[in-house]
């Protein structure tokens, strides 16, 4: 398992209906819709390559799960032979199918616009910190 810890951030919108975003960056705009996290502690290209060599699995089932004071969801979702991993600063989760470097998973089973509203009300306190515990089951 990978555990990225970030921060929440007065702009955090999570209104996006495709994707969710965990970001290093330490400023968001209201624009960056889907960026439930901000000051996370690694990008992609930190994860481990176990991590990421499971995950390229075309049969990969992924799960993310984000935790904020008490409130806790999980997202589940597939991996994907062209995920590169390679991005410094953002993890995307994604509903589509589509990959890039910023791309953690895809097919996700529900987008920033689908989390619990409980949750997203913590994460727009800039000290209120965000736990992401991110899991690879093997095909």
């Amino acid at each position: 398992m990978e555990t990225v810890t970030a921060w929440g951030h007065e702009n955090v919108m999570s209104l996006h209906k495709t994707t969710i975003e965990v970001t290093k960056e330490e400023e968001l705009t209201k624009r960056g819709d889907c960026i439930i996290g901000a000051r996370a502690d690694m990008g992609l290209a930190d994860l481990s390559e176990a991590f990421k060599n499971a995950a390229r699995d075309k049969n990969a089932k992924i799960a993310v799960t984000f935790k904020a004071g008490s409130a806790t969801e999980t997202v589940t979702g597939s991996g994907h032979p062209d995920l590169t991993f390679t991005h410094e600063t953002d993890m995307v989760i994604r509903k589509s199918n589509f990959t890039c470097s910023r791309t953690l998973m895809v097919n996700a089973d529900k987008s920033a616009a689908e989390l619990d509203r409980k949750l997203i009300s913590a994460l727009k306190n800039k000290s209120q910190k965000l736990t992401v515990n991110i899991e690879v089951a093997p095909p």
